[in-house]
C-alpha cells in the first residue's frame, strides 16, 4: 500500500506543474512503474495538449518499452473515454497493452464519470480507485464543480484585525497582512483564473490584482461596476492587462477591457453572474472583496474554499468582516499573521 501512496503522491506532485496553464481542464499527472520502477511519468501541461497518460507513455525509454505491459499506471485523475481535442487515453491503455490502473479521483466531466474506469474493467484492466482519495480531490475539485454545476470553483480571500474588522472606517488604500502572507497571495493568484472584486474595493483600495510578487501567469481582472461610473484612472482600467467589467450601463471598450452587461437586479443575479463567468471558460474563480461581495457569496452559499488572514492590528471601528460559521481545516501562521482555511459543509456549496 506504502508503494500505491508514494506513486500517487508523485502523480499529484507533476499534476501541480501545470498549475495556471490548463485550466478550465484539470490538473492531472501520470506515473507508469513497473514494480518500484518508475519507467515513464507525464503531466498535463497546456490546453488542448498531450494529455498526462500520453506524455507518461512517450516518456518510456526504447530499453523500457518491453515492461510496459507488465506495468502499473498510476493517475491522478481517471483518464478521459471521449474524444474531444485529444483521443480517448482509455485507447491508450488498452492498445498498450497496460494490465493495471490506479486512480486517486473520478472525472466529473459529462462522457466521463466513470466510464472509462468502467470500460477499463470491462476489457480485463484491473482498476483500484480511491486512493489518496482526499489529496486528490484537492487537484480536481475546480474541475468537478465547473463540469457539474456550470459554475467556477469559488475561492473566497480576505484578510481581517484581531477584533474581526475587514476595512477601516475612513475609506482608502490600506495593508493589513505582512509581506510574507502578501507574497502568498500573489502566488495563489497564478493558480486561478480571475480574480473578483466589487466596485467599493475598486474605488477605495484602487489594487492592481497582479501577480507582481510571484513570477507566473496573470489572471484575468473582474469587477462588479453595477452603475457603470468607477473612474478611468483605476489600476484595473489601465490596459495592462484584461480585464473584464460586469456592468448595467456598459462604456466604450478600449485595450484589455471588456464590458458585459448583466442585470443585478434580478433575484439570481449571483447564480446567472457565475454562469457567465464560466461561459467564459473561468474555471476557478477568487474573490477578494470588499465585504458585501463576499457576505453575498456566503449567504447564498456559493463558496468552495475560504482563505482568511487575521493580523494582529486592531482597530477602534470599521467594517465587520464576513462570518462563515464553520470551523477551519487548516491553520498556519506567517509570522504573526494567522491564516485559516475552510471549507463549506457538506451540504453547504450550492450548484447555480
Amino acid at each position: 500500500m506504502s508503494l500505491n501512496f508514494n506513486l500517487m503522491r508523485r502523480c499529484f506532485d507533476l499534476a501541480r506543474l501545470g498549475s495556471g496553464s490548463v485550466s478550465p481542464n484539470p490538473l492531472v499527472g501520470a506515473v507508469l512503474a513497473h514494480g518500484d520502477k518508475i519507467i515513464g511519468e507525464g503531466f498535463y501541461a497546456t490546453d488542448g495538449g498531450p494529455h498526462a497518460e500520453v506524455r507518461a507513455l512517450a516518456s518510456v525509454k526504447p530499453a523500457d518499452r518491453p515492461l510496459i505491459r507488465e506495468s502499473t499506471l498510476y493517475i491522478s485523475l481517471e483518464p478521459c473515454n471521449i474524444y474531444g481535442r485529444t483521443p480517448p487515453c482509455t485507447d491508450l491503455i488498452l492498445r498498450e497493452g497496460i494490465p493495471r490502473v490506479v486512480v486517486a479521483g473520478t472525472d466529473l466531466t459529462p462522457g466521463v464519470n466513470g466510464s472509462g474506469l468502467y470500460r477499463l474493467r470491462a476489457q480485463g484492466v484491473i482498476v483500484e480507485t480511491g486512493v489518496l482519495a482526499a489529496e486528490g480531490a484537492h487537484l480536481s475539485n475546480y474541475r468537478n464543480v465547473y463540469v457539474s454545476q456550470s459554475r467556477p470553483y469559488v475561492l473566497l480571500k480576505y484578510a481581517q484585525t484581531h477584533n474581526n474588522l475587514i476595512a477601516p472606517a475612513d475609506p482608502g488604500p490600506y495593508w493589513l497582512t505582512n509581506d510574507y502572507s502578501r507574497r502568498l497571495v500573489h502566488k495563489w493568484r497564478t493558480a486561478t483564473d480571475a480574480i473578483l472584486v466589487g466596485a467599493g474595493t475598486a474605488r477605495a483600495d484602487n489594487p492592481a490584482l497582479t501577480t507582481r510578487y510571484f513570477p507566473g501567469p496573470q489572471p484575468l481582472r473582474m469587477v462588479l461596476d453595477r452603475k457603470g461610473n468607477l473612474p478611468p484612472h483605476l489600476q484595473l482600467f489601465d490596459g495592462q492587462h484584461p480585464t473584464v467589467v460586469f456592468t448595467e450601463n456598459p462604456r466604450t471598450e478600449s485595450k484589455n477591457l471588456r464590458f458585459v452587461t448583466h442585470d443585478f437586479s434580478a433575484v439570481d443575479w449571483l447564480p446567472a453572474l457565475l454562469h457567465k463567468i464560466a461561459d467564459l471558460r473561468i474555471a476557478h474563480l477568487t474573490v477578494e472583496g470588499g465585504a458585501w461581495l463576499l457576505e453575498q457569496f456566503i449567504s447564498q452559499a456559493y463558496w468552495d474554499e475560504a482563505r482568511v488572514f487575521t493580523t494582529p492590528q486592531v482597530w477602534h471601528a470599521g467594517k465587520a468582516a464576513p462570518v462563515l460559521h464553520v470551523e477551519p481545516v487548516f491553520a498556519t501562521h506567517l509570522l504573526a499573521d494567522q491564516l485559516q482555511v475552510y471549507h463549506p459543509a457538506v451540504a453547504g456549496a450550492r450548484s447555480c
